[in-house]
């Protein structure tokens, strides 16, 4: 063949020749139970991630000099063995130098400690790098996709991120910080690490050192050292500018890019899949907050959307001290000792939310559409408001070839109400008119024009494309999706031929599309809908999987040869949102689940010690040795409390007490949800637990979004803990 397997332009990633728009999400295989490893891969696959990028964090793995620990949890053979075994590829960041809310940024305290000083051009320091990406080459060694060895082809590590933020967090800031980076590259190169693609992070004046730039952006900012509301994110805004100066403030405000964008795509590494609270800023970021920053970078140009995080985690157990990042390391921020929750699309137990199910409706349609979008470029019209502070004019953009594309429309900015509009909305530069639109505060969406779908032209649509389903290798019908709000009308496609074949597209409503998913079942690809609180994912061995907790029922189109085994057909319904479409009728099944919700018992502790914290006595015993049993996959605890943090304890045979699990208070409308699944793998004996509630004080410097009512100078107590199990079947 005459094309590289994976390659690349100044326009997108290219496989097999071909344009492609990949969806990346990063997942850090030592901060989850490798027990899971499969399952937690192949919920990535569902929300539409192609690309797992994972940190391989240095203090993990060798924190004692000389001595490596590649078990359990940190198993990186393992994690590269159950990507290859689920599908999905791999960019590997082998660092050194990690960040990732990790103690040192990832270094070990004995590299600290050393006759040079680290991220320099020192040779003392490329040794001892060397001998670690040795080390890291030996795990992954029989996975890399080889430039230079077809039979390697369909091995998951396709990428290598070298470093991370260097020259902006640390490192050197000019050129010699190029010298650097290509110093690693080579020293990876003459390892082993023989990949079609290396990247680097590229924004707030960090060096690349030729190698492909990915950027980043964020709706807020946990790690800035203010306490109160910030200015509006820019990452709302329509722009060229690739550049976030924002990521990473806390170790100095960014600087330009360093690099030629005429020479390389516009890549994402590091949207922020969720926000990681800090101790003085608890920054909740919401569904929305997420997803209409995703939404703008596609219409500002971005060719693959990567996620930071896509899953959360918890930080392992430490040999010499506890691994999170804190101000008594020399960081400005201090983290909790255990949770990396993130609040990501995929949580630290394993739980998807609504997060999930927003980046999942761009990811559906990165994958179907996403090979022509790559040649569609943005632009951005003069009147369009690059000033993040600007409320009230319409910010909008285009991807398109001149002829055909997409408008793109963003009217909201997390925490600010933005103008009304009443607007005609025109493509550009062909003439197609949208008509006079209502754009409200909160609105954010995509509009096609002259583009074909199915074989069929559409001169507009006032609805988002989704999905294609196949039959065979026809592309048999295309899925579109309404604005929020908009629940039935006709005529939400405009055809350009009065005889085109309708009964080839299908418009949901809004709800349906964040709950529905797409697989090939039964010989053909069809589209389930889920209640809220359930979804489908298939397994590492291609089976699909129903899991949830409340009701179990699913809807499917087109209706299944025969009802899975134990469910059972109810009805069909009309999902066609567009009544000047042909019905689709989907079939509706259900069964019953052995699930269950109620309340957990607890006592508080009194103290004769005059303590501040509060602490109370629980079992979880229980509700945890119905796991495993009757479909139950897993048990689901929520603590209703008010104060500044919360840790869950455990205690050892011999009565060692040791920390299981913290949280830190981002208000009473979010709760502290633990799952008990990951909890039996640590062989805790979960009838003898204590939960420690530190006091929240009134005149606190922290952020919070929504205070809690105070009696008096400070609040620490438990209102509730609750528990709902969760079921999953194998369809």
């Amino acid at each position: 063949m005459d094309y590289k397997l994976y390659d690349f332009d100044n326009k997108s990633i290219l496989r097999s020749g071909k344009r492609w728009f990949p969806t990346m999400g990063e997942i850090h295989y030592s901060r989850l139970p490798h027990k899971f490893w499969k399952e937690e891969l192949c919920k990535m696959k569902a929300g539409g991630v192609d690309i797992a990028s994972a940190y391989v964090i240095w203090i993990h793995h060798e924190e004692i000099e000389g001595e490596y620990d590649w078990s359990g949890d940190r198993n990186l053979h393992g994690f590269i063995l159950a990507a290859k075994e689920c599908g999905i590829k791999i960019c590997l960041r082998i660092g050194p130098w990690c960040h990732g809310e990790v103690r040192n940024g990832g270094f070990p305290d004995w590299l600290l400690h050393k006759d040079f000083e680290p991220r320099t051009n020192d040779e003392k320091y490329f040794s001892v790098v060397e001998k670690w990406y040795a080390q890291i080459y030996e795990q992954v060694k029989d996975f890399i996709c080889r430039p230079d060895d077809e039979a390697s082809k369909d091995n998951p590590i396709i990428a290598v991120q070298i470093e991370n933020e260097y020259g902006h967090c640390g490192g050197l800031y000019d050129e010699s910080g190029d010298e650097h980076m290509k110093r690693l590259l080579s020293i990876a190169k003459k390892t082993g690490f023989n990949v079609y693609l290396y990247t680097a992070t590229g924004w707030g004046g960090a060096r690349t050192g030729g190698m492909i730039p990915v950027m980043g952006g964020y709706c807020d900012a946990p790690w800035d050292q203010r306490v109160t509301e910030i200015e509006p994110s820019g990452n709302y805004t329509f722009t060229y500018e690739r550049n976030d100066h924002n990521i990473g403030s806390d170790h100095g405000f960014g600087y330009g890019i360093t690099f030629d964008i005429k020479k390389f795509p516009y890549l994402t590494a590091e949207l922020g899949g969720g926000l990681q609270v800090t101790s003085h800023r608890r920054t909740v970021a919401t569904a929305k907050d997420i997803a209409s920053v995703a939404v703008v970078k596609l219409g500002s140009g971005v060719n693959l959307l990567g996620y930071y995080m896509y899953h959360g985690g918890t930080n392992p157990e430490g040999k010499l001290s506890t691994l999170q990042e804190s101000r008594e390391t020399g960081y400005l921020n201090d983290l909790p000792v255990k949770n990396y929750d993130f609040r990501a699309p995929i949580g630290e137990f394993g739980v998807i939310n609504q997060t999930f199910k927003e980046l999942k409706l761009i990811s559906y349609f990165t994958r179907d559409f996403g090979s022509e979008l790559c040649l569609l470029d943005a632009k951005i019209p003069e009147e369009n408001p690059l000033n993040p502070e600007n409320l009230t004019d319409l910010r909008f953009s285009y991807r398109t070839d001149g002829q055909k594309g997409y408008i793109f429309v963003n009217n909201y900015v997390r925490h600010h109400k933005m103008s009304g509009h009443d607007v005609e909305l025109k493509s550009y530069p062909a003439d197609v008119s949208f008509g006079k639109l209502r754009i409200k505060n909160g609105d954010f969406f995509f509009f096609p024009f002259n583009m074909n779908f199915c074989g069929e032209k559409i001169i507009k649509a006032f609805a988002t494309p989704l999905c294609v389903l196949e039959k065979g290798s026809v592309k048999e019908k295309t899925v579109f999706y309404a604005r929020e709000g908009e629940e039935k009308k006709s005529d939400f496609l405009e055809f350009e031929k009065q005889a085109a074949k309708k009964d080839r597209f299908l418009v949901f409503k809004r709800e349906d599309a964040l709950n529905s998913w797409k697989y090939f079942y039964e010989g053909e690809e069809r589209i389930f809908i889920c209640p809220k609180e359930s979804f489908i994912f298939q397994n590492e061995n291609g089976k699909l999987v129903a899991t949830g907790r409340k009701q179990a029922f699913f809807e499917v189109y087109p209706e299944l040869q025969k009802a899975p085994e134990g469910w059972t057909f109810c009805k069909r319904q009309n999902k066609n949102a567009d009544s000047s479409l042909p019905e689709f009728y989907f079939a509706k099944y259900k069964k019953q689940t052995a699930c269950e919700e109620g309340k957990i018992e607890f006592s508080k502790i009194e103290s004769v010690y005059m303590e501040e914290n509060s602490k109370y006595s629980l079992d979880l015993s229980f509700v945890a040795e119905k796991i495993g049993k009757n479909g139950i996959s897993d048990c689901f605890v929520k603590f209703f409390y008010k104060g500044d943090s919360a840790c869950l304890y455990g205690f050892l045979e011999n009565g060692e007490k040791i920390l299981l699990l913290d949280h830190f208070f981002m208000g009473e409308d979010f709760p502290w949800e633990i799952g008990l699944k990951a909890l039996l793998e640590k062989k805790i004996n979960l009838s003898h637990l204590e939960l420690e509630i530190k006091p929240l004080c009134k005149n606190s410097k922290i952020y919070i979004e929504k205070w809690p009512d105070f009696d008096g100078e400070k609040i620490s107590s438990v209102e509730a803990i609750t528990y709902e199990l969760e079921w999953k079947n194998i369809l």
